[in-house]
């Protein structure tokens, strides 16, 4: 029986078919894998998801996690899964050999991934963020704090957050207050509050570590004056061992319409409830040099905006998927025309649930290609010896990273609201996990930075500033796809190309339109407007590039993907069209807006 988790198939064909992941081993970062290995990951990943993960993801939902003014409680079912999880090795997967890692590809643990995050998405948060949390401490921290911390996260005896956001300072991080004083043994003394904090507090393993941003005392305002600290829940000695408490302790948490499994805190720092050392102020280590925290800070930020994407589209893949075996198995109605006293027949044979159906494939298939392939670009950066070619996949690594983060969550959404309507009624009830998974991914555009902030960062940051290089490495590529197509003599594929690349120039056109307003604030405005854009773009070039690989195949899954791409072509990338019309007619509608006349 086919899992309605994840589609094992696909994964394969993303993986091997399409994005040729054993090419990989041929290199030497990855020499030491091979497809075998990568099999035998992803039924494991297949196996403990379901086993583990899967069975409490009702139950975690509608026991959210519990604060009695001291502890967090969580349903018992989620620790043991994590600890499944860890026993299995995937929280040192894809972390260096020098972490004590095995140093798996991107790509193929963030196919891993996916059969979490669909299974259960509040468990696998505290997974996601130990692993970014870790990913940074290796790249960022001394040696020393990389041994004390780092182990102990890979085997899941600690737990990590990322802990940026403070009640006055959401996404607006250059207006941070939490200060961090210098102590004589070379460690700080921090004090702040924080909110938004997800995992942030609850009773699993021995210790969480946070990785905090903070300023000195003598920092600079804005953005350039913010450091990070390592702040651990209890103190660890030199030679490992947990110690005392340190002075974090919780404010309360957050009751969320979704996402509920994971909790998610405001905590404090230095309010004196603990005095670790005989004094009130939570003990925290420098994590890189001081005011450089932003910086460091993006390498986890970017690995979980990836991880937000995926997650989004895990989401969205699962509903697809169980919204498709209710439509098979659904009697109901009888074809237009037919006698009423004829069978009825199965949900699945009206073509307006068709049009739901096919809808949801484009959009999760689209999203899980465009992970993956962002995940293969990391890769890239990792394992090829040409700094040309790495110099290229790090520009179109950096454009389509925004992409990669808000086009899922707002088209996973989208296949959410699909697959409750495909189930009618019975969709809106809690007897079927297809209204979860909408409140669910419903957080989704708002982790790691809003629609809004991607929008900004792609277009004023990775586009603008960069003078458009990046966007020349992207459009290069949809071209080159285009071609492949067009010469594949096929009249679907010599249309596909035709439609792909004149929506790629005219994407360039726009640019250069925006880029010659003049001032920031007209040039990002619309930021919005030209990510969605973007967003529908990509995906296209990357339903294409599933088309090439299916062209010829003759099987119901490669079927699949040639009508998912015809959908697409047909009925999604069109809407590109009035977006850039918009973004080139420079409307100045919310700019010119009087805030009264809201």
């Amino acid at each position: 029986m086919m899992s309605q988790i994840m589609s094992r198939r696909d994964l394969e064909f993303l993986l091997f078919e399409w994005l040729d992941t054993e090419a990989l081993f041929e290199r030497k970062h990855f020499a030491e894998h091979s497809r075998d290995v990568v099999e035998d990951l992803l039924r494991l990943a297949e196996r403990v998801a379901t086993d583990h993960f899967a069975p409490h993801n009702r139950a975690a939902d509608l026991a959210e996690p519990r604060f009695d003014g001291t502890l967090v409680e969580l349903i018992p079912e989620v620790e043991p899964a994590l600890r499944a999880f860890a026993d299995a090795g995937f929280l040192a997967a894809p972390l260096s050999h020098e972490a004590g890692g095995l140093q798996l590809p991107s790509s193929v643990f963030g196919a891993c991934m996916a059969w979490f995050q669909a299974a259960n998405v509040g468990t696998s948060g505290y997974a996601l963020l130990t692993l970014a949390n870790a990913n940074l401490l290796t790249v960022h921290a001394s040696p020393e704090l990389v041994e004390r911390f780092v182990e102990p996260m890979t085997t899941g005896r600690f737990f990590g957050t990322m802990a940026l956001s403070e009640p006055d300072a959401g996404s607006n991080l250059a207006d941070i207050t939490t200060r961090a004083e210098p102590q004589a043994d070379g460690t700080y003394r921090l004090f702040g509050r924080k909110m938004w904090i997800s995992a942030g507090d609850h009773e699993m393993g021995e210790n969480i570590v946070h990785l905090v941003l903070a300023r000195t005392p003598d920092a600079p305002l804005g953005t350039r004056g913010i450091s990070l600290f390592l702040v651990p829940k209890y103190l660890v000695a030199e030679d490992g061992s947990v110690g005392e408490r340190n002075d974090v302790v919780l404010a309360g948490i957050n009751h969320k319409m979704g996402f509920r499994g994971t909790v998610n805190t405001a905590p404090v720092f230095g309010d004196g409830a603990f005095t670790p050392g005989g004094r009130p102020g939570a003990v925290g280590h420098l994590v890189g040099t001081e005011n450089r925290g932003l910086p460091a800070m993006f390498t986890m930020m970017n690995e979980a905006r990836i991880g937000v994407g995926l997650v989004a589209t895990a989401l969205g893949y699962t509903g697809y998927l169980k919204s498709l075996a209710y439509a098979r198995e659904r009697l109901q109605g009888r074809p237009v025309g037919a006698s009423p006293d004829s069978p009825q027949v199965p949900l699945v044979e009206h073509p307006d649930v068709r049009r739901m159906l096919l809808a949801q494939k484009s959009y999760a298939e689209g999203a899980l290609a465009l992970n993956l392939y962002c995940s293969r670009l990391v890769d890239d950066i990792a394992s090829l010896d040409d700094p040309t070619a790495v110099a290229e996949a790090e520009k179109l690594l950096g454009i389509l990273t925004p992409v990669a983060k808000s086009w899922p969550s707002q088209w996973c959404l989208a296949a959410n609201d699909l697959a409750i309507q495909v189930l009618g009624g019975a969709g809106y009830t809690r007897d079927h996990d297809v209204e979860q998974h909408y409140r669910d991914n419903r957080l989704n555009p708002i982790h790691e930075g809003t629609h809004g902030i991607q929008g900004m960062d792609l277009l004023g940051r990775k586009v603008l500033m960069d003078a458009g290089a990046g966007l020349a490495v992207l459009v290069g590529r949809m071209h080159a796809t285009a071609r492949r197509a067009e010469a594949t003599g096929d009249p679907a594929g010599v249309a596909y190309a035709e439609q792909l690349s004149a929506y790629a120039d005219r994407l360039v056109e726009v640019t250069g339109a925006i880029g010659g307003l003049g001032d920031q604030r007209s040039m990002l405005a619309d930021a919005t407007a030209y990510l969605e854009a973007t967003g529908h773009l990509v995906v296209a070039w990357l339903w294409l590039e599933q088309w090439l690989v299916a062209a010829g195949k003759d099987s119901t899954f490669h079927d699949g993907k040639r009508a998912a791409t015809r959908y697409f072509f047909a009925r999604e990338l069109p809407k590109t069209g009035p977006l850039l019309d918009l973004l080139a007619a420079g409307d100045r509608t919310t700019l010119d807006l009087d805030p009264d006349v809201l």
